[in-house]
């Protein structure tokens, strides 16, 4: 397949980690399998995450730990939501958690690759490449109470718009979101060409809004002519009131993908990491701000997760748009 044009260079064009995997012996790879990971990294286990070090001398055990939620929409707002979580991690680990305000993809996986983040929410598109170059290691995803979970990709357009199928994109405009994001960018490139035979940048002209929020609003104040989105953050903004819904309209929705997966970094103390764990586990829901906000989106609780299933589909959607995960 056509590997899209510019998408995999302008990812790392912006956190500056560009380059091919050093080559292994045959030796070195039997003795530290990697996969799609970086060098730094082994996966001994086969889980597709990288492994925590051998040598305990390289574990992380830092006084503070810092928290970082995906950059999906205002990270102000976000910061008074996840307060009541971070309060009870604190509890839990015994270490002063701080909330990072993350402005973009690109900077989040920086701070991971470069241990000034410990623990962090990637969304669904962000996390293969977090796992593959920033050593992050998945463990958690909300879910509805019932343990259901998941949101779909839809592509919006103004509500008076003639664009009336994606069919009609062709010579239009498409607004991504950023290269990173699964509904934003990397789902509907691989499902227009797949199933609508429109390749971006050839069938129609693309740009970037930056956020999934900006996108709906870009689409609602016919800034933009059609943009997909996350429809998760979607519902979260017209439940605020943030945004019009009678101003949208939408002419795709795609299968189901698993949302923001929560994890650590590789390299923390085990001990650490299984109070982490624990504090993602054991938080109540009940009539904390966490519930009053992903309640829109029907998730209150917090359910277990292996990369290597649950990342399966999004892993086969970067295959079809030629991504390879290589860093360095």
């Amino acid at each position: 397949m056509t590997k899209p044009k510019g998408l995999f260079l302008n990812l790392f064009a912006a956190i500056a980690v560009f380059g091919l995997m050093a080559a292994m012996t045959p030796a070195q790879a039997a003795e530290c399998p990697r996969g799609t990971l970086d060098k730094q990294f082994c996966d001994r286990d086969g889980d597709l995450t990288a492994d925590l070090p051998t040598d305990p001398s390289k574990w992380v055990n830092p006084s503070t730990l810092i928290f970082a939620y995906t950059p999906v929409e205002d990270p102000a707002v976000y910061k008074s939501v996840w307060a009541g979580f971070i309060d009870h991690m604190a509890k839990v680990t015994g270490k002063k958690v701080s909330f990072f305000s993350v402005q973009s993809n690109a900077a989040q996986l920086e701070a991971m690759r470069s241990g000034r983040l410990h623990v962090a929410g990637f969304n669904t598109g962000s996390n293969p490449i977090a796992v593959s170059c920033a050593g992050f290691v998945p463990f958690a995803m909300m879910a509805s109470p019932s343990g259901s979970f998941g949101y779909e990709m839809e592509i919006i357009v103004p509500a008076d718009s003639k664009i009336m199928s994606p069919a009609d994109i062709k010579g239009k405009t498409l607004t991504f979101t950023s290269p990173t994001s699964n509904s934003g960018n990397k789902a509907p490139s691989a499902l227009l060409k797949s199933e609508f035979g429109l390749v971006k940048d050839v069938d129609f002209k693309t740009s970037f809004s930056g956020k999934h929020d900006n996108s709906v609003l870009g689409i609602a104040n016919k800034d933009y002519e059609v943009a997909p989105v996350a429809n998760s953050v979607m519902r979260r903004m017209i439940d605020r009131k943030v945004v019009d819904p009678k101003k949208i309209r939408t002419i795709y929705k795609s299968q189901t993908f698993p949302t923001t997966g929560y994890g650590h970094a590789y390299n923390l103390d085990p001990t650490l990491v299984a109070k982490i764990k624990q504090a993602f586990f054991t938080f109540k829901w009940e009539g904390s701000a966490l519930k009053e906000e992903f309640k829109k989106s029907g998730e209150g609780k917090f359910i277990s997760i292996a990369h290597k299933f649950d990342w399966d589909v999004i892993r086969k959607i970067d295959a079809a748009n030629g991504i390879k995960y290589t860093c360095k």
